[in-house]
């Protein structure tokens, strides 16, 4: 059985570490299975939804996480190594654990911005939270 380890992308620098860690362990072992995650937050003002239709929304969904994922893809593809990419749609953090439970991942790499003290308490954190919420291990890159 293969090793799947889901690496949650946000488009950010710190994301695009998570990957490169992940893609120096899948040099070591190739039989690891890495899987991209962008995680979009949900409109949920019911105002938008009188006037935006599922079908437009969900094409605003795949076009924003597919541009989230976009670096990290083409880093992947670059160094020749096979990946899934994957959007979901809900809290970030939660979708994140609950994504990777449900679908039987060996674990979570991810990308932290690396605040602590008063930034991380005002402006929160997802890899804290994730490493929180998580049943999968969890790496953090900082």
């Amino acid at each position: 059985m293969s090793t799947r380890i889901l690496i949650p992308v946000d488009g950010s620098a710190h994301a695009l570490r998570a990957v490169e860690h992940a893609l120096q362990l899948a040099k070591l072992n190739p039989a690891l299975e890495l899987h991209l995650l962008n995680v979009q937050i949900p409109v949920e003002s019911g105002h938008v939804r009188l006037f935006v239709g599922h079908d437009q929304l969900e094409d605003y969904y795949r076009e924003e996480g597919l541009a989230a994922l976009q670096a990290a893809a083409a880093l992947l593809q670059q160094a020749g190594q096979a990946f899934q990419q994957h959007i979901a749609v809900g809290h970030i953090a939660d979708t994140i654990a609950r994504y990777a439970q449900e679908m039987a991942f060996s674990q979570i790499i991810i990308g932290s911005h690396g605040r602590s003290g008063l930034g991380q308490l005002l402006l929160g954190s997802v890899a804290t939270d994730v490493v929180h919420q998580s049943a999968v291990p969890v790496t953090v890159i900082k």
